[in-house]
């Protein structure tokens, strides 16, 4: 099985579980959020290493920020579900539209000096799959309007913090954040976009702008 296949079936896997945990809500979701903050503040701490205590720090709320914004946005109103789910679906389009994009059509480089392999290609790319994946969401479930403009600037940010990411990892002289997912790396490196992401829908919501 080549290297594309075995990526596709782990992404299928991961996001399977967490629309069913997602769906079922409550402590099952909570679990699983408080799962993959702790995983993420593990391959955190591996990555910084040796940089000081601020670093481990500010590790610990890069975890639980986005942990705490999942589940007040599941749990504090009507649209909760509908909510967590465009955050993972703007997530993950961006991730996968600049993944094949940049894959097809990359030739300039976005930040060769930080991810020699993102492209300007796929930065369109991602935030493109992401304002159309997303926007088709917002019409099927009924959510606010403002989220059709906001998908494509959270687009922005989620490919922000997969530089911010890869930033660390090139510091540290490390290719993945962790070893645990096949053809992945770490969980970081498929969470990294939804930690601003997940925050942000937060700030939003509590301007009531979603």
């Amino acid at each position: 099985m080549n290297e594309l296949s075995i990526r596709s079936l782990a992404a299928v896997a991961m996001m399977l579980v967490a629309l069913a945990a997602a769906l079922v809500g409550g402590y099952y979701f909570a679990v699983l959020v408080a799962a993959a903050a702790t995983a993420i503040f593990y391959e955190w701490t591996r990555i910084v290493r040796g940089w000081g205590a601020a670093w481990n720090i500010a590790g610990f709320f890069y975890a639980l920020f986005p942990a705490l914004a999942l589940l007040w946005v599941r749990d504090r109103s009507a649209d909760g579900l509908a909510l967590v789910l465009w955050i993972f679906i703007v997530t993950w389009a961006t991730d996968m539209g600049a993944y094949f994009t940049g894959r097809a059509f990359g030739r300039a480089k976005l930040a060769p000096s930080i991810s020699p392999g993102k492209t300007v290609a796929g930065l369109y790319g991602g935030v493109a799959a992401a304002t159309i994946l997303a926007g088709a969401w917002v019409w099927f479930a009924g959510l606010k309007p403002i989220l059709l403009v906001l998908a494509p600037l959270f687009a922005l940010a989620a490919q922000g913090g997969d530089l911010f990411e890869s930033w660390m990892k090139r510091r540290a002289g490390l290719k993945d954040s962790g070893r645990w997912l096949p053809g992945h790396g770490g969980l970081l490196d498929r969470l990294d976009g939804l930690v601003p992401v997940a925050i942000l829908t937060v700030i939003a919501q509590v301007a009531g702008a979603a």
